[in-house]
């Protein structure tokens, strides 16, 4: 694996000081050096992405499966709602991990389910920052385990 796309939808860029007790006080930021820091020590390009919109996931879905690399994918409230995410990432066969910082499965009935899960290589969610760090070794370890 060349590259790793971290993508993060609605509200991400909110980390740090939205409902803390839900999603900790590390921001976005904070989330992405730990992530660069550990790419650099694989050898690995990060491409580190926030949008708002759903359409910049969805082209930023499709730009890592041409590319062949690696997604961490949190899609925010997205992940509830979005067919257009589900079928980018089936469409262009991208290797997504779905990501969230919170146990969705305690909290509100509308999240718990996922529009794509069924079209993710795996979902880590309840660790707070470290879920993005568990995606990430994930990634890597599958990727290796390719190559021999």
């Amino acid at each position: 694996m060349k590259a790793v796309h971290v993508i993060n939808g609605p509200n991400l860029n909110l980390l740090g000081t939205r409902e803390p007790a839900t999603y900790g006080t590390l921001t976005l930021a904070g989330i992405e050096a730990r992530i660069a820091a550990r790419c650099a020590q694989e050898g690995i390009d990060l491409v580190f992405r926030q949008s708002n919109h759903e359409g910049d996931l969805v082209d930023w879905i499709q730009e890592a499966g041409a590319a062949g690399a690696g997604v961490v994918l949190n899609a925010g409230a997205y992940t509830h709602t979005s067919i257009a995410l589900h079928d980018a990432i089936r469409g262009s066969g991208a290797q997504v991990v779905e990501v969230h910082l919170s146990n969705v499965h305690a909290r509100e009935s509308f999240r718990h389910a996922s529009t794509l899960s069924s079209v993710a290589i795996g979902v880590i969610l309840g660790f707070g920052a470290l879920s993005y760090d568990l995606a990430l070794e994930a990634l890597i370890s599958l990727s290796k385990s390719k190559k021999s």
